[in-house]
């Protein structure tokens, strides 16, 4: 029986051999029992949040299935983060080998104090948006928000000013 819950993670790395540890976050995510569906291309894209003094990063978002609960699946991002080296204790947003994000799993709206669900920067934040989108074009959240509408508001909205969020298409994170 094939796990029957669709979850959506966006993955993220600005320091080293950037879609290298987007590969490798997909390929032991793989081990770990996820089965994956489809896979974004990269993104390259402006940091944003409290440390913007960094380098760009490469975002990308997966479409997997999992039976896991949102705490247990949280546990494995987590573990395939700190396998491949990301640092914990820094200050909130700085530079990472690889951030994977949690963003939505199904209809599910969940909320503990690890973990909200939609991911609470889904429609805010284009790096996040643009991947999504591509991966599914009629995304919406649970509570009917189409990811398209967001992302079309988002951009009437940054448009004109310097707030960042400049998002490129940089190619495949998979070969084929």
């Amino acid at each position: 029986m094939s796990p029957d819950r669709v979850v959506y993670l966006g993955l993220g790395s600005n320091v080293g051999d950037r879609t290298g540890y987007l590969r490798e976050a997909i390929r032991r995510l793989e081990e770990k029992g996820l089965v994956l569906e489809a896979v974004s291309s990269a993104w390259e894209t402006e940091p944003v949040g409290e440390i913007l003094d960094q380098p760009d990063f490469l975002n990308a978002a997966i479409r997997v299935r999992s039976d896991l609960e949102p705490e247990a699946l949280l546990d494995v991002l987590k573990a395939v983060e700190a396998e491949l080296g990301r640092e914990t204790g820094l200050p909130r947003h700085s530079p990472r080998v690889i951030d994977i994000d949690l963003l939505l799993m199904g209809d599910l709206e969940y909320e503990s104090e690890r973990l909200r669900l939609p991911h609470q920067e889904t429609t805010s934040r284009r790096f996040v948006l643009a991947p999504l989108l591509e991966l599914d074009p009629g995304l919406s959240l649970p509570d009917g928000t189409r990811l398209a509408d967001a992302m079309s508001r988002l951009e009437t909205e940054l448009e004109g000013t310097a707030e960042g969020q400049d998002i490129r298409r940089a190619g495949p994170v998979m070969r084929d």
